[in-house]
């Protein structure tokens, strides 16, 4: 029974952790709105399995990289109150994983939601 309390213990501390982020970077709402965004286009297109796996990584890739951005950025802060030079370089490269994860996820978004979206658009057209 410990062990069942404890588990659920460890799912409420991590959505407190996804809440606090949420909460706190603006960013985040960008990629909510992206993640509704991609998800609705590749139900409504019906998507194949393979390319519903591709988006889920994708957007799990950016999700996961703002919420360590965001933990790293609270560590820096707790161990670094005044401004350092290092702790600007933890803060920019934190950032510059967010960046290349989600630019890495728009480029997937073209690849696999582009062509489908074109063709549907064209047939909603004629």
């Amino acid at each position: 029974m410990d062990l069942i309390r404890s588990r659920i213990k460890a799912f409420g501390y991590a959505f407190s952790g996804l809440f606090y982020v949420l909460r706190t970077q603006k960013n985040s709402w960008i990629h909510l709105a992206a993640t509704i965004l991609v998800i609705s286009l590749a139900w409504w297109l019906e998507l194949p399995i393979l390319s519903w796996t591709v988006i889920i990584l994708a957007i799990g890739m950016v999700w996961s990289s703002e919420i360590m951005n965001t933990s790293l950025e609270a560590i820096v802060d707790l161990a670094s109150p005044q401004n350092h030079p290092l702790a600007k370089v933890g803060k920019d490269v934190g950032a510059a994983a967010v960046l290349l994860a989600a630019g890495s996820a728009f480029i997937i978004g073209i690849l696999l939601i582009g062509p489908p979206l074109i063709d549907k658009l064209h047939q909603l057209g004629e």
